[in-house]
């Protein structure tokens, strides 16, 4: 279990209609991150949000923005995206040819980068580029669509990950973030952090349980709380 734990509302699940107003609404309730789901309608059945929507959130917010790229192919987003204000990119080992040169082409143009494994890819596509990670995020749904329930075999998943990610650590001093995104809610913090999650995407969590005296402030609290009982 790791002692800094981030949690990364995903506007997936804002009012659009409001979207600058709803940014700055999670990082003034005290989220760590914006998490900005994109896809393409191909490697996934559903089509969102483009390098633009990333672009004109930027000024609205200092927290990082947490790209995750369910796309295919990948490697013609990256630069878009990068330039659109994305801090943290990551994407699906099977949507890129060569996973190590993707994961370079984040980190040139000034990204942290990391991949996403669905709940039925394998964590041996991390063995051979743990030293390109700066991030690991672990689905806990399959991709697609907001508002799905955990799939509990991912906390297994979990563990084995924090495992290989702590021995990373102890040979290289290298730190890798745990991200898992899907059904994360209030009642399944506690066992998803204690498997070795350190980064919490929500969604419907938490924009659908706005405060209206504090904006998102009271739901975050509420995460963060669930996460250490």
């Amino acid at each position: 279990m790791t002692s800094t734990l981030r949690i990364a509302p995903s506007i997936l699940s804002a009012d659009f209609a409001k979207l600058g107003q709803e940014v700055r609404a999670i990082e003034a309730a005290g989220a760590d991150l914006v998490h900005f789901d994109v896809m393409d309608n191909h490697y996934v059945p559903n089509l969102t949000i483009g390098p633009l929507v990333c672009e004109a959130i930027r000024p609205h917010v200092q927290i990082p923005i947490d790209v995750h790229l369910m796309v295919e192919p990948v490697d013609a987003l990256i630069p878009m995206f990068a330039k659109a204000g994305a801090n943290i990119i990551t994407f699906h080992p099977e949507a890129s040819r060569h996973v190590d040169r993707t994961l370079s082409m984040i980190r040139e143009y000034g990204c942290k980068a990391g991949v996403v494994l669905n709940p039925a890819t394998s964590i041996e596509h991390l063995s051979h580029v743990m030293d390109k990670l700066d991030m690991i995020l672990l689905m806990s749904v399959n991709p697609g669509f907001g508002g799905q329930k955990f799939i509990n075999s991912t906390l297994n998943k979990l563990r084995q990950t924090r495992a290989l990610i702590d021995a990373h650590y102890a040979a290289t001093g290298q730190e890798i973030w745990l991200e898992v995104d899907g059904g994360v809610k209030a009642d399944n913090m506690a066992s998803i952090v204690a498997a070795g999650a350190d980064t919490c995407v929500a969604g419907s969590a938490v924009f659908s349980s706005p405060d209206p005296d504090g904006g998102y402030r009271t739901v975050i609290q509420s995460l963060r709380d669930a996460a250490k009982k």
